[in-house]
């Protein structure tokens, strides 16, 4: 009887844990194949070098899309198509230039990048003094006949206090948006901006800026780090000095672009999809391939992966490479609309879009249902050194679909050296290091494997 009981014991034992067993060895797979695998790394250089930045409505934007669909075609994906949609265009025109003059007569050049979508100077340029600011609470208590007719300098430093980088930008990124409307209401006629980087170095960061219909629109422009820090310099000893500033940017009518879609469809409820995502436009001063070209690269790793280790999945996977996230955001908005208008059923969607570093985790933005069931596959994926599942922020482009009650989840990676490529030509290919994006690669798959699996408890 005792013999009987502990066979049955056994049993149950094995039972139970076989599972976990048999999920951490397809796990194992997912991790080695994606190691192993130089495609993404080959397919990220071919972005970065043969089509390079692609800021929405620009040639090499039209190339992208183009080239990602006959991506998803020659891997053999299911249902691969374009969804169209209308975007910004916005042309940076000629190189942009910024000199410094001295009582003395003597010059000094800067370097200096328009923000995007700001208008342009003109052809002649504008020469004024500089007033200096921090932020744009110290603009508000200057005197409007202080700043008429001025150039404002928000030299607003970046905060190392943040553990994470992207809480440094949030804190530090509100000049660059606003600064240009805060300005133009007191009269200024241009702005420069300090780049929002902690990192010290020569290259001036680029990055969306807002204008209000009912004030004027006055050029706005990037400095780098260093060069922020010598104008501060320089106005200190100076506070007379002149800078001429000159940039032929404009925005251009509206074109037509497109989301990229691919997917492996699935074997028993190919109704219902996981979405994996990243978006294709970049802003043109770099190669765009921390942001985003890394996380198009996962997306499209994801179903590599699953087609080349047989993982037939019970839901469909769909791969979508979104445009347009830098400016408008049409392409996320666009690919809700459609949902919305179909009634297509989503389990949730993953956006990666913080860089092709070493990941480190998972954001939630969910119920407690799916915050409850996405930590239950924590302990699996302890031994990839992805151990941060935390309640938060899941993705621009995938936010648009949590009003239709649909999950989001994001990737979290060492997000240190994030912000001194973002949004400049510091962003290259050469900054990707290929088993650090692998490894983002097969942390999604996994993911996706175990809630294709398992589901999310969901009504």
């Amino acid at each position: 009887m005792k013999k009987f009981f502990l066979i049955i014991f056994l049993f149950l034992s094995t039972s139970n844990s076989f599972p976990q067993n048999n999920d951490s060895a397809v796990i194992e797979s997912i991790y080695s194949n994606a190691l192993n695998s130089y495609d993404s790394y080959n397919n990220l250089r071919y972005l970065c070098k043969n089509i390079g930045g692609r800021i929405c409505g620009s040639k090499q934007a039209a190339l992208s899309v183009d080239w990602v669909k006959s991506i998803l075609e020659n891997y053999g994906f299911d249902n691969v198509r374009l969804m169209e949609l209308m975007v910004r265009s916005w042309s940076r025109g000629e190189k942009e230039i910024a000199k410094l003059y001295f009582k003395d007569g003597s010059t000094e050049n800067l370097t200096v990048c328009a923000i995007g979508m700001s208008t342009g100077t003109g052809e002649n340029g504008l020469k004024r003094k500089i007033i200096e600011v921090n932020d744009l609470g110290e603009l508000k208590n200057l005197d409007k006949e202080q700043i008429k007719g001025k150039i404002i300098f928000y030299n607003k430093i970046a905060k190392n206090k943040f553990f994470n980088t992207f809480d440094m930008y949030g804190d530090a990124v509100g000049p660059r948006v606003l600064g240009a409307i805060e300005a133009s209401q007191y009269g200024a006629i241009a702005v420069i901006i300090r780049s929002v980087t902690l990192s010290n170095d020569d290259y001036p960061h680029t990055g969306i800026m807002r204008y209000v219909d009912t004030l004027k629109k006055i050029p706005a422009f990037s400095i780098s780090t260093n060069g922020a820090d010598k104008l501060s310099r320089i106005l200190s000893a100076e506070p007379d000095c002149e800078i001429f500033l000159r940039s032929t940017c404009k925005e251009l009518p509206e074109n037509i672009s497109h989301n990229v879609i691919g997917e492996i469809k699935g074997r028993l409820n190919p109704e219902n999809i996981i979405v994996v995502s990243g978006h294709l436009d970049s802003w043109d001063t770099g190669e765009g391939a921390h942001d985003d070209g890394a996380g198009i690269m996962h997306g499209i790793d994801v179903l590599r992966i699953f087609k080349s280790l047989n993982i037939v999945p019970n839901n469909t996977i769909r791969f979508v490479a979104f445009m347009d996230e830098e400016v408008a955001q049409r392409g996320g908005r666009k690919y809700a609309e459609t949902v919305e208008k179909t009634g297509e059923k989503h389990i949730i969607a993953i956006e990666s879009d913080v860089g092709g570093s070493t990941p480190m985790g998972f954001s939630i933005y969910g119920n407690d249902t799916v915050i409850a069931k996405i930590n239950s596959f924590k302990n699996i994926f302890h031994n990839y050194g992805i151990n941060y599942f935390v309640k938060g922020y899941s993705g621009v482009d995938i936010s648009f679909l949590h009003k239709l009650g649909i999950p989001g989840i994001g990737l979290i990676v060492d997000s240190q050296r994030y912000f001194d490529y973002h949004h400049s030509p510091n962003d290259t290919f050469e900054k990707v290091n290929r088993r650090e994006l692998q490894l983002g690669s097969a942390a999604i798959a996994s993911l996706v494997y175990l809630i294709d699996k398992y589901g999310l408890d969901l009504p």
